[in-house]
Formats: structure tokens, sequence, C-alpha cells
């Protein structure tokens, strides 16, 4: 499910579902804090890049993890959740850079990932798309990484409408830092890596921790804690219970079938 293979002072991390579109479950979360905990802890890794096999760079949430959520109370939604938090904020608290190697689509969850990572770079098949509103839930334990990726303005928009953006929207608002062919994004990638490493280890890990002492939206232990909880209420709402419902039923949740939908 997860590959680390390590490129000199470099390690690629690629999510290894390409059959389900690299989407992830409890399993494939757990799997890559700890892939990403024991590489911060490497003083011969200098960079971590995130990649995805096959089409997909990540869907978010697995179909079967999603079937089993449904069934879950609020205190076992609520660990899962603080799992996926968790995570999350393992990318963002990496001592080393991060790259996110967006290479096609990435939805949901998968923006999450996108977004935690220091810098992304996308090719013209990259898609995004916030889809959590269309299943009647919220994209709280994503939220702090996507606001501060894309900002708050862009942020409403894309989570109320639920629309998938291309490469060019994602770069013109943030989410992505460059946009290049597909046939060139290793080389872009490599070029990347090669500034990364060419600065001190110990001043990169205390930049990282300056931007996020003085950026207004850091993301601090109170806000994973709050985005876990707020992602645990609506998965049990009776909202949240048909939103999932009907995703996995193929049909249209109840609130699009009034007279006026």
């Amino acid at each position: 499910m997860l590959s680390v293979e390590q490129r000199g002072r470099c390690a690629v991390v690629t999510l290894h579902r390409p059959e389900i579109r690299n989407a992830f479950d409890e399993s494939l979360i757990a799997d890559l804090t700890r892939a990403l905990r024991k590489l911060d802890a490497d003083d011969g890794v200098r960079v971590v890049v995130l990649a995805g096999a096959g089409p997909a760079f990540c869907a978010g949430a697995d179909l079967n993890w999603m079937k089993r959520m449904a069934g879950y109370s609020y205190e076992q939604n609520l660990a899962d959740a603080e799992a996926l938090a968790e995570m999350l904020k393992t990318i963002d608290r990496m001592r080393k850079p991060t790259v996110a190697r967006v290479h096609g689509p990435a939805f949901a969850g998968g923006v999450g990932l996108v977004a935690a990572c220091d810098i992304a770079i996308g090719t013209p098949e990259a898609k995004f798309c916030l889809s959590e509103a269309k299943l009647g839930l919220s994209p709280a334990t994503i939220s702090p990484y996507v606001v501060r990726a894309m900002g708050e303005r862009m942020a409403r928009r894309y989570f109320l409408t639920a629309e998938v953006f291309d490469a060019d929207e994602a770069y013109r608002i943030g989410l992505l830092q460059a946009r290049v062919p597909a046939p060139d994004l290793d080389a872009a990638v490599d070029s990347l890596v090669s500034h990364l490493i060419a600065g001190g280890p110990a001043a990169l890990a205390q930049i990282k921790d300056l931007v996020r002492a003085v950026s207004p939206g850091a993301v601090d232990e109170a806000m994973v804690k709050d985005s876990a909880r707020r992602i645990a209420e609506i998965r049990v709402s009776p909202e949240g219970r048909e939103g999932i419902s009907a995703f996995l039923e193929k049909r249209k949740p109840a609130w699009t079938r009034g007279k006026d939908a």
C-alpha cells in the first residue's frame, strides 16, 4: 500500500493503491504516519517527496473504509478522525522539507495531503475537488491546511460548491506552486529537491518553525483536535449518515430530491 524509496538524500514516499486511485483507509493512514516519522528521524534524509502510483494522486477516502465509518459511533468516528488529523499534522510538522508530486487527480482528503506539504507541483492532468459537502459532510480535518494554502475566500467557494477545478486554477489560488507538462514533472521535482538539499538542514527546520510561528493561520494542537471533533460530529449526524449512504448506494441524497432541488 505504501512504498518508500531513498534516492540519495531524498526519500520518495508513494501511495501504492493504483487500483483504487490511492484512496486511503485506517491502515494506509497509520502506515504513512509511521513512515514519515521514521524519515523525519533519519539524518540521511534531507527532503521527502509524496507521490501516487497509477493515474491518480489520491482519491481521498477508500469506499470500504467509508462503509465501515457509516456504522461507527461518535467515539469511533472521533478516534478515526484523530488518526487522520495526526497524519496530516505529521506531514505539516516534519523538520524536513516536503514536496507533493501531483501527477493526477487529488480529491477530498487527497487535497489535504497536497496542502499539508511545504511545496506542491502538478501537471495539467491534476484535478482537484473538495467533495465533502455533496456527501453531507465537512472537510474539517483537512481544513486548516487547505485554508492556509488557498486562502479563506477561495476555500469558502470550493468547500461550499464542491466543484472540480484544474491545475491552472490550483496554481492561481496557491494550492500548487508550479505547473509543468507531465514529461517534465520529475525533472521539475528533482530541481526543487536540489535547491532544498543545498540549504542547511537545521536552518530549514528552523525556517519551517518560523513560518508556523509568524503565520496568522498557524495550525496548533487545539485546531487539530477541533477539526477531528467537527468531522466526527457531522459523520454521525442524520445528514452525514444519509450522505454517506447515498454515495455508497449510488443514489442522490434526500436533500436533492425536493421539488425545488
